[in-house]
């Protein structure tokens, strides 16, 4: 939608009566966008930078989020009337707090341009000719439109129900282009094994807690420090999310890849025992239930073998050292990820060095352009990948509309 939307701009603004098809398997378009922060879509972050991606290499993503960065976006949005909110943690958020606010603004601003929006329309192959592209539709093999220049905004593989199975690769491999060696799930729940069960049984229970990839070798690979849930097969929230895309690529390579839980978030091992010596008569879940969950004190002093009730100077120096142990580093047993259907985006695709990442363009095949998840890109949580969507839609529909006019 944003790179129609782009182009369309410019191509009227030109008086230029090239037409801009937009095609969508989907019934209803705009699923992901309806569905995204929990109904709310989470347009954009406060600060968008190329550290808060994977994949491709930091220069590469830079050079697009800088054509077309967050404040861009703002305005962006507020010219379609969809003001944006700030809140706490950086993301922002239309003021209406409804996801159908932002995908009305964008359907009408494509109705506005005349672009030709056409759904249901499955894309089951693509052929390029001389003169451009043949598109053919699913169940219909005589079906098929003709373009002069093509754009894959496909998405990857997450939340297949709204559209995104992977055959946007497909078509790309058709078209001359490569797909990373690993293509699998990021921001995903991940399921415990037997070993954690402990924590299962904690379900309903959020903690701000720093989540830690940790190599078989101990090396610290990558941390997030963020709002964790436990549910009834695992954890969840984003700081599982954030970290879900680093251990199952990490453990890919390292069997031995561990994910390790510090329940008190920065809190260092020195302070907690400290704290745990200076408690006195005050019981060890009197002390620790000011700063964790009643229910999860309970569950880490059974794993201790801790009686919760006892004060904090009856504990033995062996009991008090297990306790901080477990507290700042609790070794999770993961067994496996959510799959696509939980996840919000996908690891690998397209690479970037195949494009020239100036305007989206394909180095491999003429008047073909590429843009979103299909590409070796991934954010974090908090609006990250919508942004890479608008920027590289944005970038590519302007870049496709001056080809256009150039021709």
């Amino acid at each position: 939608m944003m790179c129609a939307i782009a182009c369309a701009r410019r191509l009227r603004e030109a008086k230029n009566q090239s037409e801009v098809v937009l095609l969508d398997g989907a019934k209803k378009p705009g699923a992901k966008i309806l569905v995204a922060g929990g109904g709310r879509c989470n347009v954009t972050h406060y600060t968008v930078d190329e550290h808060q991606y994977a994949g491709s290499t930091p220069g590469a993503i830079r050079s697009v989020l800088r054509r077309f960065d967050a404040d861009q976006t703002v305005d962006f949005f507020s010219g379609l009337g969809v003001e944006l909110k700030r809140e706490g943690t950086g993301k922002l958020f239309p003021v209406t707090d409804s996801a159908a606010t932002v995908l009305d603004a964008l359907l009408r601003e494509l109705d506005r341009l005349h672009v030709r929006r056409v759904f249901p329309w499955r894309v089951a192959r693509v052929e390029q000719h001389e003169s451009g592209f043949r598109i053919f539709q699913s169940g219909d093999p005589d079906g098929f439109m003709q373009a002069q220049h093509l754009v894959l905004a496909t998405g990857g593989m997450a939340l297949p129900r709204t559209g995104s199975d992977g055959v946007g690769y497909k078509f790309a491999r058709t078209l001359g282009h490569s797909v990373t060696d690993r293509v699998f799930p990021s921001l995903v729940p991940m399921v415990l094994g037997e070993g954690s069960r402990w924590i299962t049984e904690l379900s309903g229970i959020a903690v701000r807690a720093r989540l830690q990839v940790q190599s078989a070798t101990g090396k610290h690979l990558h941390s997030f420090t963020n709002d964790m849930l436990c549910t009834h097969f695992g954890l969840s929230g984003p700081g599982a999310l954030d970290v879900s895309r680093y251990f199952f690529d990490a453990r890919t390579d390292d069997p031995g890849t561990q994910l390790i839980i510090n329940w008190l978030g920065e809190t260092e091992p020195t302070e907690v025992d400290t704290t745990l010596q200076s408690l006195g008569k005050k019981s060890v879940l009197g002390g620790l239930r000011e700063v964790l969950p009643e229910r999860l004190v309970r569950a880490l002093c059974a794993q201790c073998a801790i009686d919760p009730s006892s004060p904090g100077h009856a504990l033995i120096r062996s009991d008090r050292q297990q306790l901080v142990t477990l507290l700042t580093s609790t070794v999770v047993d993961v067994d496996r990820d959510r799959g696509f259907t939980h996840a919000e985006v996908t690891a690998g695709g397209v690479p970037m060095k195949e494009l020239t990442t100036k305007d989206m363009r394909s180095k491999k095949c003429q008047n073909l352009w590429l843009v979103g998840e299909i590409l070796d890109v991934d954010g974090r949580i908090g609006g990250f990948n919508f942004q890479w969507a608008w920027a590289t839609g944005y970038v590519a529909g302007s870049a496709i509309a001056k080809a256009i006019l150039a021709d």
